[in-house]
């Protein structure tokens, strides 16, 4: 058996050679387009196919075809060889999606992708959750899936599951988000495919993946339709968890130096090497936020420290990684223009999952709201999350207390007043709207922490890293009314940042917000202990959090 992984051009496909590399099987070759087909073809060995990686539904069709891959793999699904598809690679063999109407899949499975409702939960469905085969007697028709295990996901579209419909002989494993039940995994013939990320999914997803592996240098037989076309009902509750997320403030300094900022307001710097990054990998970290800065960069595709740091950690950990800073239209130091399409699109084949954009959606949200709230199509956020898909963007916000008289203001945000209470950690009688900030919170902008989020769901973020610069470094805890205020106001899922300094903050804070994850910092670089009892703090109180130990 000869490995084979498929290229369509965009993604993140560098983690799964690094986790087939792990696993010991890196004698892979990349097909990119037709020609490499052919040979794929031509060799003696029976070959097995890997389509990985993430992104906009119409951009990987249009990928295929613009690298002359979509006859060849079409004609690939039905000659019977292994076929492993992941996330995007899953979602391709559907008839169409509605995240871009009037655009055909492969259609190996006659049924359409649609959106996930938003109106009970937070779309993208992004974070861990747990994947039921329908038939769990047979072990060998299992593929390593595991009912107890959880797995990442990140997508706002989804093949739906109901019985009645063709796709249902193709349903391997079901999902529950919400109060929806989706298609996790898909088997049928020589396709396997999976919903989720196994090669972000720990050591749950590596498993499957070595079981594939395996399987089909053995020899795969070829598996008959789903024969068990059964009612699937929602549970009560879904088997989504709360995210702990471990983040590291890289920058490089002006004389290229790596420096890891901690502390308060990030005015304390240490120098690392890049493999120290993986300090995360050390702590069991579920995810990673890899964090650099524009003031120390001369031009993002230029900063090699920072893109040594992703490819170290995106080789020792099998996680998410995020990566954020310079994120934008720029120039480099010859005068090349780079845009911001390109410049995500280089952290992400060398590692990332995510990118985060700060000081650029403030810029882009101030520009939309003199627009009548009308987008243009032209801002980072909108460009990245047409070709990368709305999950693959991040907006980072970083407000901060404006106080301002509670009796007398009567400025444009006194709908986003809060009140300080007695039995809080601010003086009664005080009240303060949350404004927003650029540069590293160097410069405030006349725009709320609730008007930014709005606007960068519209623009088409995925997700909001919210900071707060008044809880940064304090280990105060969480700024609840900041995010529950945030939280309320828009539908993408948001990461509570800034503050958290001992167990109980990461309690209150998804009992007390509803938040979908929550971020901490500075204990991770001081290299604080975080024992294994704290993960029993979580669990009686029902909060399904992943959490993990730093030693």
């Amino acid at each position: 058996m000869r490995l084979f992984l498929l290229d369509h051009g965009a993604g993140n496909v560098q983690s799964l050679a690094n986790s087939l590399t792990k696993l010991g099987y890196s004698d892979y070759k990349w097909i990119r387009n037709a020609h490499d087909f052919a040979e794929l073809h031509a060799i003696p060995d029976t070959p097995a196919l890997i389509f990985p990686g993430q992104g906009a539904f119409h951009t990987a069709i249009q990928s295929l075809h613009d690298h002359g891959l979509f006859e060849p793999l079409q004609k690939y699904l039905r000659s019977g060889k292994p076929y492993f598809g992941i996330c995007i690679g899953m979602q391709v063999l559907f008839a169409s999606s509605a995240e871009s109407p009037g655009t055909r899949g492969l259609g190996t499975i006659p049924c359409p992708i649609v959106r996930f409702d938003d109106t009970d939960k937070a779309v993208p469905h992004m974070g861990w959750n747990f994947a039921e085969c329908l038939d769990p007697s047979d072990p060998s028709a299992l593929e390593g899936v595991s009912s107890t295990s959880h797995y990442y996901f990140v997508h706002s579209y989804c093949a739906k599951y109901d019985p009645s419909t063709p796709a249902a002989e193709w349903a391997h494993s079901t999902t529950q988000y919400g109060q929806e039940v989706f298609i996790s995994t898909v088997r049928k013939q020589n396709i396997f495919a999976t919903q989720f990320h196994p090669e972000k999914s720990g050591p749950a997803g590596l498993d499957i993946l070595k079981d594939w592996v395996e399987q089909s240098r053995r020899g795969r037989t070829l598996s008959p339709p789903s024969s068990l076309c059964i009612p699937r009902s929602p549970k009560l509750k879904d088997g989504f968890t709360k995210r702990i997320i471990a983040c590291l403030d890289v920058r490089a300094n002006d004389d290229g130096d790596l420096v890891v900022t901690k502390g308060d307001q990030y005015d304390v710097r240490e120098r690392v090497s890049p493999s120290d990054a993986t300090v995360v990998r050390a702590a069991g970290a579920m995810n990673c936020a890899c964090l650099t800065s524009p003031h120390f960069v001369t031009s993002p595709l230029h900063d090699q420290p920072m893109l040594a740091v992703v490819r170290a950690a995106a080789e020792k950990i099998f996680v998410p990684l995020t990566i954020g800073g310079g994120i934008k239209d720029t120039i480099d130091p010859d005068g090349t223009k780079r845009s911001a399409v390109e410049v995500a699109g280089t952290y992400f084949r060398a590692g990332a999952d995510k990118v985060s954009i700060g000081s650029e959606a403030v810029y882009a949200v101030e520009k939309l709201r003199a627009a009548n709230n009308l987008c243009d199509g032209a801002s980072a956020i909108e460009t990245i999350s047409k070709v990368y898909g709305t999950q693959a963007v991040v907006v980072s916000i970083d407000p901060k207390r404006v106080y301002v008289s509670p009796t007398t203001y009567d400025g444009p945000y006194r709908d986003e007043l809060v009140y300080g209470q007695d039995d809080g950690p601010d003086q009664h009688g005080e009240a303060w709207w949350y404004q927003c900030t650029v540069s590293g919170g160097r410069e405030a902008r006349a725009v709320s922490a609730v008007e930014l989020a709005k606007g960068a769901q519209k623009l088409g973020a995925g997700e909001i890293l919210l900071n707060s610069i008044d809880r940064d470094g304090t280990g105060l805890g969480f700024d609840h009314d900041l995010i529950r205020m945030v939280k309320n106001a828009v539908s993408i899922p948001v990461v509570a940042s800034s503050g958290a300094g001992a167990t109980e903050h990461f309690v209150n804070v998804f009992k007390e917000t509803n938040v979908e994850s929550a971020l901490a910092a500075g204990i991770f670089h001081r290299e604080e202990t975080l024992n294994r009892h704290d993960k029993t703090e979580l669990e009686p109180r029902k909060q399904n959090a992943n959490w993990y130990t730093i030693r």
